[in-house]
């Protein structure tokens, strides 16, 4: 686990929405959001998540024909 520096406490308690933290050596963007939040998030797009290696979905992959 990561702990937030004072910076990202103090965005945090000031009521900035989502903290950006940046990566110094890649200057990747990320997002602070709290647990429960991104919990939520997860369980709301986890029905629209396709899994194709669903064997139920086997019928609809063509299968390559048969040498005769």
């Amino acid at each position: 686990m990561i702990e937030l520096s004072v910076e990202q406490v103090q965005a945090i308690e000031q009521g900035e929405p989502l903290p950006v933290v940046v990566n110094p050596k890649t200057r990747e963007e990320f997002v602070l959001l709290p647990k429960k939040r991104y919990e939520a998030m997860q369980k709301w797009i986890a029905p629209l998540k396709r899994r194709w290696d669903d064997p139920a979905d086997d019928d609809l992959i063509e299968q390559p024909h048969e040498a005769r």
